[in-house]
């Protein structure tokens, strides 16, 4: 199982793999074919909880996916992605919550959507052994205050921002950087200022690791970012499977007779 030290190394010499991944069979999926790292995104909110944002979901719902995909997972660096207002509005509460995924679902780090106020919280963490991963850039948790999903890092003094954050977060003792929708440019001179390895997602191909949605890998999105790269077309095979169920339950062909089991001692029970 790659660890902070080894996922480190790895981006010295080659490329990091991320992949969300939310329930076991999904996630011994990712791990087998030999994904660096599953991230249990608050991207299940929209994903697979059927909620229009990140924002509703809850510690208990992240710490009972954590644990589904930990317990599927052998190999791979499982990282918990902290819910909205789980951290960094009180500094016991934010302990708690982090702490439980690492003790209570066998996560190996957390992931926070980081800003100003999450520098003392990363380090205060780290303080404590748990591992931080820190997310600049798009944080879909503040969607309501950016006004939309919007690229980050687009002007010279936003990105000078960002980049402050990034070391200011490195040296607090984040392992990582995950930089969503940012100009390739800007993510290329933060992956170059910074000793801790960046993993973009639309930030271009100059970052140490690329992470994407599983839905949008597996194509089961309606709507994906154009970021994204359908890498199959999962929705497709899946609609085709209970489409041929139903046909053959309403056709009598299911079940057939290897389907069932007579007992022949019994006769009659009316």
């Amino acid at each position: 199982m790659p660890t902070v030290r080894t996922l480190q190394e790895k981006a010295s010499d080659e490329q990091i793999t991320m992949l969300t991944a939310y329930d076991a069979p999904t996630a011994e999926i990712v791990d087998e074919s030999g994904v660096d790292v599953i991230l249990v995104g608050d991207s299940m909110g929209n994903a697979v909880l059927g909620y229009e944002s990140t924002l509703p979901v809850t510690v208990e719902e992240m710490q009972s996916r954590t644990a589904a995909v930990a317990r599927a997972t052998d190999d791979a660096m499982v990282v918990a992605d902290m819910p909205f207002l789980s951290y960094g509005a009180d500094e016991s509460e934010t302990i708690e919550n982090c702490g439980r995924m690492l003790k209570e679902a066998d996560a190996n780090a957390v992931k926070l959507e980081s800003g100003p106020h999450t520098v003392s919280v990363t380090e205060r963490l780290v303080d404590l052994g748990i591992p931080v991963m820190a997310h600049l850039g798009l944080t879909p948790q503040r969607v309501h205050q950016l006004g939309g999903y919007f690229r980050q890092g687009t002007d010279e003094e936003s990105a000078a921002e960002m980049l402050e954050l990034a070391k200011a977060h490195e040296e607090a003792g984040a392992f990582s950087l995950v930089l969503e929708h940012v100009p390739s440019n800007v993510a290329a001179q933060i992956t170059e200022a910074l000793e801790i390895p960046t993993i973009g997602i639309g930030a271009g191909p100059d970052t140490d690791g690329q992470v994407l949605v599983l839905n949008d890998v597996f194509g089961l999105s309606d709507r994906s970012p154009y970021f994204s790269e359908q890498f199959g077309d999962v929705k497709a095979e899946m609609e085709r499977a209970v489409a041929g169920f139903r046909d053959a339950v309403e056709s009598g062909e299911f079940p057939a007779e290897e389907h069932s089991y007579s007992e022949d001692e019994i006769d009659d029970i009316y």
